[in-house]
């Protein structure tokens, strides 16, 4: 563990250093979970929300954040999605995240321009699946930007820091950041952790083909109340995860990411097709280069968004065919159900984000093919 990273862990005294301590002494990864059910067990209805798209024509949402706390704009039990692609449906081009409540009331959260930043954010914007929402009301967004949908033109991008009413503050740009592609967070005091897969390290050079230079950063902050937060740490704790660009996703790479309550960073590792496993993710100083396996093809294909389920399992949902897998820690694919059926092949490119519901109530997920907020449950 460096030093910053020590010094951060301090900032939230007593507390995080107790929950820390419980994180070292949790049991292993993979260990089987305490709840034989799947979580997905009981859940059999589709209901629809609401539509993702803003006045301005934005489509193709991806990111998906449930709102905690009530705080200026942002109203608990909400839901952000982040939106990938303009009105003329090219990638790497949206700019707004909605908020939509439980009821499918649709607000506009924020509409972010690239003259108006506040910092670096190299390319401009397009806003990824990394999204999350701090303890505060900041909100953390990812950008991976082109100027005409194409992988030829992509950029860095940046993660942008957005106050609870919408508005950018601050941009985080550097230190690794290069394509972030989605992100989860754990928080604990005054200390917060965001995990950010990277997908852009070598991967416009390789025109095509598979380079496996995806990276995942582990980046530190300091939560100082109404102040801004403040970046103390980034280290890399994943690395050589499979990247490609591709013309129908702009770039396959590390997607999805979910930490347990055990320290283990999930990782749907999309080229690989694969759910990958990084142990001692909140406070590991090296990096654990593609991590473990835990499930590896089957009903697999190519998996996108992640998440951890209250029972201890992996959701993941397929880029391939429109399905959710449920993971047991021990890598057995419990459950699956088809959330979308358009296009041909049925699904494909269909599902990215995705976040359980408040009392564990369903699970929420975004539709690309209809541009839709949808909620599976019971």
């Amino acid at each position: 563990m460096s030093v910053v990273r020590r010094i951060a862990l301090a900032f939230a005294g007593t507390a995080g250093a107790a929950a820390a301590a419980a994180l070292v002494m949790a049991p292993a990864a993979g260990a089987q979970s305490m709840s034989t059910a799947p979580f997905v067990s009981h859940l059999h209805k589709i209901s629809t929300i609401a539509s993702t798209v803003p006045k301005n024509g934005d489509v193709n949402p991806y990111g998906v954040a449930v709102v905690s706390h009530s705080q200026g704009k942002l109203y608990r039990g909400d839901v952000l999605i982040s939106n990938f692609n303009n009105s003329a449906n090219l990638q790497g081009t949206g700019t707004t995240i909605v908020e939509v409540s439980p009821h499918g009331k649709v607000t506009q959260f924020a509409g972010i321009s690239a003259a108006g930043l506040p910092g670096a954010c190299p390319g401009g914007i397009g806003l990824t699946t990394a999204l999350n929402v701090l303890p505060g009301g900041w909100v953390v967004v990812g950008s991976l930007p082109t100027t005409d949908g194409s992988s030829a033109t992509a950029s860095a991008g940046c993660l942008l820091v957005l106050d609870s009413h919408g508005k950018v503050r601050e941009t985080i740009s550097g230190y690794g950041i290069n394509g972030p592609w989605d992100m989860t967070a754990w928080s604990n005091g005054h200390v917060a952790d965001l995990f950010v897969s990277n997908v852009l390290n070598g991967t416009k050079a390789a025109n095509g083909k598979v380079t496996h230079r995806g990276t995942v950063l582990r980046l530190v902050l300091k939560l100082r109340h109404h102040h801004l937060p403040k970046l103390v740490d980034v280290t890399k704790i994943g690395s050589g995860f499979g990247e490609k660009t591709d013309p129908d996703a702009l770039v396959v790479g590390p997607t999805g990411l979910g930490l347990d309550s055990h320290g283990t960073l999930f990782v749907a590792d999309s080229v690989g097709n694969r759910v990958a496993a990084i142990p001692g993710a909140p406070w590991r100083g090296t990096s654990a280069g593609t991590g473990f396996t835990v499930s590896h093809g089957g009903a697999l294909n190519t998996p996108l968004g992640l998440t951890v389920a209250p029972n201890g399992d992996v959701l993941t949902v397929n880029g391939g065919d429109g399905k959710l897998i449920e993971i047991s820690p021990g890598g057995t694919q419990v459950a699956i159900r088809m959330l979308d059926k358009s296009g041909s092949p049925a699904g494909a490119g269909a599902l990215f984000g995705l976040a359980v519901a408040p009392h564990h109530a369903g699970l929420y997920y975004v539709d690309d093919a209809v541009n839709t907020l949808r909620l599976l449950h019971s």
